[in-house]
């Protein structure tokens, strides 16, 4: 807005001292004149505001000055101060330069300087034109936003996010159709050219380059407008392989400040070609990405230690002690297949989780969002193959375990406050008396259980399985979220939930959940679990 208060300020300033000076001479040609433009756009809407000011002038040569302001509906914000010389060939040929100072606030809001300079050739059939972009100043900005954060093997490696302001050329030529005189009232005109914007000190940032098309239909009298007025319509097309292709239908309009019906003559078409808008990009172009230092992530964003077990380095029967070592209140990421015969213990306070996301950060303080990994725990094992400890979470893995006596995928004995959410979790028992998904012992207060798929199958006929099997052993246990699970329970007696000789007190949010196969068993319970197929449990 700061910007934008400027640029509207020193127009403004501008037109009051147009406005406000010594008159015109009688024989000037050119007068000052306010150009209002909106082009709608197929990515991005933009409208403009030019004041052109006439600073010196004879005959054939005319020194100017011009200011424009400029925003679109993505919250960037442009200005352009500039200054340029037109001189008229007898041939019917306009030579013209400029130079620019422009000032952008980007939509991620850093601001950026540039110069601009350019060449117009302007004929009566043809149209030549090149600009080249300088920015200057703090080129790079810092854009936390798109730090990204990447998984190799066991290490993560977080690169930063940066905008950088690109140094640019553009170029194009145009084409007057014969379907109007040339001195007449009316003019189109087709233009084809391109662009292409470059950093030269980074060469991860990729070059934006690409053709441009434009068309132009410019009415020089305009009924039931004042005299001097002129109404431009124009259609442009871009393309390039960073900014995909993007289209614009654009109007002008221009309010002379100086009437021509004042000045010594009607223009000709060459002399009124003398006050044409200067074309130019309308953008100091800025790319923004994943540019800037790499470093190594070595904790979450809240300042848990973090530690990546990837199945390549660390085998099934090592996992256990691994997980341990990792601490307490430590972010475990597993990545691959970890076949063992040993149950993995979790510390208080630590999540295990595979596939999901966790914010990192790195030493320096920069923090990225991490896409973890699926991950697997594949055991087979008497018992179970995961147990839960206090304050724990489990989350995004495929657990399982198959054996021939007791089998359980996940365990939660006597601790608290445990989340298990969006697991695959399958318990097989081959020769056994009890198979199931999730298994609890010992009184325990609250225990969410949301978004996981609980399978239980027992090949014995006398088995029981269980996608859920709580209170074991005639303990009480509080606050059981039971949420958004799909239950599957096959061989011997197949139930899905909810707990046997104990107590448990299911919270009122225990909904959405799914049932393939399976029947209830509810006893001691209080609170129910409910499905989408509109049952309840118990």
């Amino acid at each position: 807005m700061r910007l934008s208060r400027k640029l509207s300020g020193a127009i403004a300033a501008a037109g009051l001292l147009a406005l406000s000076g010594s008159p015109a001479a009688a024989d000037d040609k050119w007068g000052a004149h306010i150009d209002l433009e909106g082009k709608a756009g197929t990515k991005r809407n933009l409208g403009e505001a030019e004041i052109f000011i006439p600073l010196a002038q004879n005959d054939a040569t005319l020194f100017f000055g011009d200011i424009r302001t400029r925003l679109d509906d993505r919250d960037s914000r442009e200005g352009n101060v500039g200054l340029g010389l037109r001189h008229m060939l007898g041939g019917g040929w306009n030579l013209g330069g400029y130079g620019y100072f422009d000032l952008r606030r980007t939509e991620s809001g850093h601001s950026y300087q540039q110069l601009t300079f350019g060449a117009e050739a302007l004929g009566e059939d043809f149209d030549l034109r090149a600009n080249s972009y300088w920015p200057v100043g703090k080129t790079v900005k810092s854009l936390d936003s798109l730090n990204t954060a990447t998984l190799s093997g066991s290490t993560i490696t977080v690169r930063a996010g940066e905008e950088h302001a690109l140094r640019g050329f553009d170029a194009e030529v145009g084409w007057r159709l014969p379907v109007f005189e040339a001195e007449g009232p009316l003019d189109l005109r087709l233009y084809a050219g391109g662009f292409t914007f470059y950093d030269p000190d980074d060469g991860d940032v990729p070059d934006v380059t690409g053709p441009r098309l434009r068309a132009e239909f410019t009415a020089y009298e305009v009924p039931y407008l004042w005299d001097g007025a002129r109404l431009t319509l124009g259609a442009e097309w871009q393309h390039d392989e960073v900014r995909g292709g993007q289209g614009f239908a654009s109007l002008r309009l221009r309010i002379p400040l100086q009437p021509e019906r004042e000045r010594a003559r009607r223009l000709t078409a060459q002399e009124r070609r003398m006050t044409v808008p200067v074309i130019r990009d309308v953008d100091i172009v800025a790319q923004a990405g994943a540019f800037g230092a790499v470093e190594t992530a070595t904790e979450t964003a809240d300042g848990r230690p973090l530690t990546v077990l990837s199945s390549a380095s660390t085998s099934g029967a090592a996992l256990p002690a691994a997980v341990a070592a990792a601490g307490a209140n430590a972010t475990v990421i597993l990545s691959g297949t970890f076949n063992t015969t040993a149950a993995t213990t979790l510390q208080d306070g630590q999540t295990l989780m595979g596939a999901g996301t966790v914010t990192v950060k790195t030493p320096s303080g920069r923090t990225a969002a991490l896409a973890t990994p699926a991950a697997t725990i594949a055991g087979a094992i008497t018992d179970w193959t995961v147990a839960m400890a206090n304050d724990s979470t489990l989350s995004g893995l495929t657990v399982s375990n198959t054996s021939g006596i007791t089998t359980d995928a996940v365990l939660v004995a006597g601790v608290d406050n445990v989340a298990i959410l969006d697991n695959t979790l399958t318990a097989t028992s081959t020769s056994g008396d009890e198979a199931a998904a999730i298994a609890t012992a010992g009184n325990i207060d609250t225990l969410l259980i949301r978004g996981n798929t609980l399978t239980a199958t027992d090949a014995r006929t006398g088995g029981i399985t269980y996608g859920i099997f709580l209170s074991a052993g005639g303990t009480t246990e509080t606050n059981v979220t039971v949420a958004g699970n799909t239950f599957s329970s096959s061989g011997g007696v197949a139930n899905f939930t909810i707990s046997a000789n104990g107590t448990a007190f299911v919270t009122a949010a225990s909904t959405g959940n799914i049932i393939i196969s399976g029947t209830c068993s509810g006893g001691g319970s209080t609170g129910s679990v409910s499905f989408t197929n509109g049952s309840t449990c118990p």
